[in-house]
């Protein structure tokens, strides 16, 4: 079946809302660099479209994201790295830097870079089921996508620390009362309540939405570039290589902080 008939994102609109859902069930919309390109179009395409007042942003196969590629994570050089980086961050600042608020929507599984879209979101609604880690360490990362810039506004740096450092799975409850999560739905719900609560926020001034988002978007730009160069650096590190053979062995990993 060709990309055309399977596209990565699945775009659709509803009156004011547009609707992204992220559409490779079979990895549980694992985030791959088609994917975030494709979201990154769209953001950018509605930037200049005056009907679109707010997006919601979820998964299909009922799960969200659980997480990069690793399939696709083969990094050969530090100008690579960097280049990923940049591709990656463009989606990053699509949806921090959007002038219109987004919504996610959340069901199942939300790790790794799913947690980072979900926290490049103004709003997260999850159903109570879901599940949300930081999967990073495993494969010899650091968080990325915009993640060490705001989780710790959501949660406060002594949680983000716990969360991000552990990578310990966080149920659904603790993940609303920690604030990493803004709603809670009943299971199956998450984007029936996401899409209610972007009508409230379509309704608002355009621009006054806009312009908030432009004054907490404050930092993002050298957070993303330190991120750049330590996450480019940690790709060729044995210790991601060894990461990613365990992943795919279903074995813990034997780091050697090399």
């Amino acid at each position: 079946m060709s990309l055309a008939e399977t596209p990565p994102v699945v775009i659709a609109r509803e009156g004011p809302l547009a609707i992204l859902t992220l559409n490779q069930p079979a990895k549980r919309n694992a985030l791959s660099m088609a994917m975030r390109a494709m979201l990154a179009d769209a953001l950018e395409e509605m930037e200049g479209d005056a009907e679109v007042r707010a997006v919601v942003l979820t998964g299909a196969g009922g799960h969200f994201c659980s997480g990069g590629d690793l399939s696709a994570m083969d990094i050969a050089s530090l100008a690579a790295g960097r280049e990923r980086m940049r591709r990656s961050h463009r989606l990053i600042r699509a949806m921090i830097e959007a002038r219109v608020p987004i919504v996610c929507a959340i069901e199942g599984w939300c790790a790794g870079a799913g947690m980072s879209l979900a926290c490049a979101s103004d709003h997260v609604v999850a159903a109570g089921d879901a599940l949300f880690r930081a999967t990073f360490g495993q494969v010899g990362l650091i968080p990325d996508l915009g993640l060490l810039h705001t989780l710790p506004r959501r949660v406060g740096e002594g949680r983000a620390r716990e969360i991000l450092l552990f990578g310990e799975t966080i149920d659904a409850a603790r993940a609303h009362e920690m604030g990493l999560v803004d709603r809670l739905a009943p299971p199956g719900r998450a984007l029936e309540e996401a899409k209610a609560r972007a009508l409230l926020l379509a309704a608002k001034a355009p621009l006054s939405l806009a312009l908030t988002k432009a004054a907490l978007a404050a930092g993002l730009a050298e957070a993303l570039a330190r991120e750049r160069d330590l996450q480019a650096a940690l790709y060729l590190t044995a210790d991601h290589a060894e990461g990613k053979r365990a992943f795919f062995d279903k074995r813990a990993p034997e780091f050697r902080g090399e």
